[in-house]
């Protein structure tokens, strides 16, 4: 492999240990400079700062995934006491956001008490200057983008995003960030994003561990098969692969380096 790569989003503590070995060892080989390891919650934000204290390629940012039951109030303000204590070793807030996926399970979940949280968590990232990952998808998007509107957050990376025109173009005016999924080979959803989207203002992820289909079926999801997203995604831009691998690499560093 001769291009550089940074994997923007990723799950690293979620995988298993033996797992984590051949992820950790294969990426001089695949030339993976990097990892951007999000949390889940305190104890998953723990196992990260852990992981990158063993090996420095690993950029751990801590958050509370907003798919799941509210916290307590006690964690809550102990993982924001985490991230003000460890806010050095942190690339960024994340990964924070609305539970669109748990509303659509059960829609007597409110969102209110979320978006308290999510606000919570933008604020911090605004005080200590850090960029913020998002989960934030369809029609949670335009609440999000309102918040860090609101906080003059200009750093807001929306992983694997998913919403309308509207919401897209005014992402791209304020200049947020997306990063695009392995499953751009084969959904065209995604593609029609690529089209779309700036290039200036797009990542490259896994979301590993979650699985994708297409040439990628019951595989185990890893850094390397950002290589292939970059070149469907030099296809679809109709521009040179060295070129896009190039500004996606300074795009991933100007975020969260």
């Amino acid at each position: 492999m001769e291009h550089s790569i940074i994997d923007a989003h990723i799950h690293l503590d979620l995988y298993s240990a033996d797992e984590r070995v051949i992820i950790l060892r294969d990426m001089e080989k695949y030339r993976v400079k990097a990892l951007i390891s999000v949390s889940q919650h305190l104890s998953s934000a723990k196992a990260n700062l852990k992981l990158s204290q063993e090996d420095p390629r690993i950029r751990p940012a801590f958050g509370f995934h907003p798919e799941q039951a509210l916290p307590a109030e006690k964690e809550l303000a102990e993982l924001q006491l985490f991230i003000e204590k460890y806010h050095s070793h942190m690339a960024a807030v994340g990964e924070v956001g609305l539970p669109y996926y748990l509303r659509k399970k059960d829609p007597r979940i409110p969102i209110e008490p979320y978006i308290e949280i999510l606000e919570l968590f933008i604020l911090q990232a605004a005080a200590l200057n850090k960029p913020i990952a998002l989960h934030a998808i369809y029609e949670d998007a335009p609440i999000v983008c309102t918040l860090l509107e609101k906080y003059s957050i200009t750093k807001a990376h929306f992983h694997w995003f998913k919403g309308d025109q509207k919401t897209m173009e005014q992402m791209t005016s304020n200049g947020y960030f997306v990063s695009i999924t392995p499953d751009v080979l084969y959904e065209q959803k995604t593609q029609q994003l690529v089209k779309q989207y700036p290039l200036s203002h797009m990542m490259v992820e896994t979301d590993g561990p979650w699985p994708f289909e297409g040439p990628f079926k019951k595989k185990m999801t890893h850094p390397q098969m950002i290589h292939h997203t970059i070149e469907k995604i030099a296809s679809v831009k109709k521009m040179e692969a060295q070129e896009v691998y190039d500004i996606l690499y300074e795009n991933t560093k100007q975020v969260y380096f």
